[in-house]
């Protein structure tokens, strides 16, 4: 067996005996390293390429936008939040699980990582979605499934880690998820309405709330919502960078907190533990990924494969087809951090062979790799929701076979409409 194939037996059979990622990614790159003597490769090489792996500017942003989320649940902003989407919703059909859909999207512009907008959404909501009526499993089934617009919405860490490996520009990523994120937003919010007709699970008020309602609602509101317009404008003006664009929200969060006095010394503490956890598991894979990257580079797979691809594939239609399918079935039992550091830099030159735009790829892969969060066997999404909700497996994907054939729908139109994910870059960037 090849030491590039002993290498990718390896990491699968970890990741099936459900050692953590990063253990599994750095035990398939010291196996390569140590069965191919003749490349004078050393297992401490293996070690330097992690290291360096997580030694980027670009990656400077991760902790920076995980620290503003953990701010934004400190400082009093997820609360003023839930206050407007209540207010806002109030008059729909499903009440709690509008609410829970659309503080997902508004939040989504503050945390960047939807395991923490989950994290904290099946905390807060759906134990009051149980005594309006909500079966466990559906209630869970939402808060996994509207957490999975948070990637698409900026700033998702996702777009950043796919920016800084294949080059793509990641103000463009921020802004290419908007219109995508929307939509998902209103076919859940259809479903939902439905759903909740069907079972009887009243709205929160039987009126639709007054403009003076609505408007004291977005008060409070208004500071929190200005961020994502602060991030996307200071980087479509060439104020800061992305990387900066870190920094400045979490003084914003800051300042918010501040303003809010609810901003503490052990509320601070604590999200410096909170954000320091967060962006070391992160980081870790992102380092053992790279360094499998590195690896499938030397071996010219990225080569090889592009190759074959445009052997078998005679439009970038069949290749798009192709490509989901794949990432679906990856998302299924790899990690998509990890997935998406792997796979990415081999993917993107074949797009961009076949002429498809660079933004409008990257946001198709980013999509695909939050469908396979959520997804059976190994969707960390799933995990942490039905961890907080103590919902078993079983039921969430009974339940959330109706936002599965969703996702695929939202997904074929963000693959084969390029308008939802380039119509808005281009507006603001101009068409390149």
């Amino acid at each position: 067996m090849s030491p590039i194939a002993l290498s990718a037996a390896i990491m699968l059979v970890l990741l099936f005996a459900n050692v953590p990622v990063f253990a599994s990614v750095v035990g398939a790159c010291i196996a390569y390293f140590v069965s191919a003597p003749d490349t004078g490769f050393t297992a401490m090489m293996a070690t330097q390429r992690i290291i360096s792996g997580m030694q980027s500017v670009t990656m400077l942003a991760i902790p920076f936008f995980v620290a503003t989320g953990v701010l934004m649940n400190y400082c009093g902003i997820t609360g003023r939040m839930l206050q407007f989407c209540k207010v806002l919703t109030q008059h729909m059909y499903g009440g709690l699980g509008q609410v829970n859909i659309t503080l997902s999207t508004l939040m989504g512009g503050m945390s960047g990582s939807s395991l923490a907008d989950a994290a904290m959404e099946a905390q807060l909501l759906v134990p009051e979605m149980r005594k309006a009526g909500y079966s466990n499993g559906f209630a869970s089934a939402i808060t996994a499934a509207s957490s999975m617009i948070t990637p698409l919405i900026p700033p998702g860490i996702a777009a950043i880690i796919y920016g800084s490996i294949t080059g793509t520009s990641i103000g463009r990523l921020f802004v290419a998820g908007i219109l995508p994120a929307a939509v998902l937003c209103a076919a859940m919010m259809i479903i939902v309405s439905r759903f909740s007709r069907k079972n009887g699970i009243p709205r929160l008020s039987e009126r639709r709330a007054t403009i003076y309602e609505l408007w004291e609602a977005f008060k409070p509101a208004f500071l929190p919502l200005c961020l994502p317009i602060i991030i996307i404008g200071g980087i479509r003006m060439g104020i800061f960078t992305p990387t900066e664009a870190g920094s400045i929200a979490i003084f914003y969060a800051l300042l918010l907190g501040i303003l809010y006095q609810e901003i503490r010394l052990d509320n601070i503490l604590t999200c410096i533990k909170e954000t320091v956890a967060t962006t070391a598991s992160i980081m870790l894979i992102v380092g053992a990924a790279t360094c499998f990257s590195w690896i499938l580079t030397w071996e010219n797979i990225p080569q090889t494969m592009t190759a074959e691809l445009i052997a078998l594939c005679h439009n970038k239609y069949v290749f798009l087809l192709a490509v989901n399918v794949f990432l679906l079935a990856v998302g299924m039992f790899v990690e998509a951090t990890a997935a998406q550091i792997v796979l990415a830099p081999m993917l993107a030159p074949v797009a961009v062979a076949f002429g498809i735009d660079p933004v409008h790829f990257g946001m198709i892969f980013i999509f695909n790799m939050a469908i396979g969060s959520i997804t059976p066997p190994m969707g960390n999404l799933m995990f942490v929701t039905c961890g907080v909700t103590r919902c078993t497996t079983g039921d969430f994907i009974r339940e959330c076979r109706v936002f599965y054939a969703l996702l695929i729908i939202i997904l074929m139109l963000m693959t084969y409409v390029p308008f939802l994910s380039t119509w808005l870059p281009n507006l603001l960037y101009g068409v390149r």
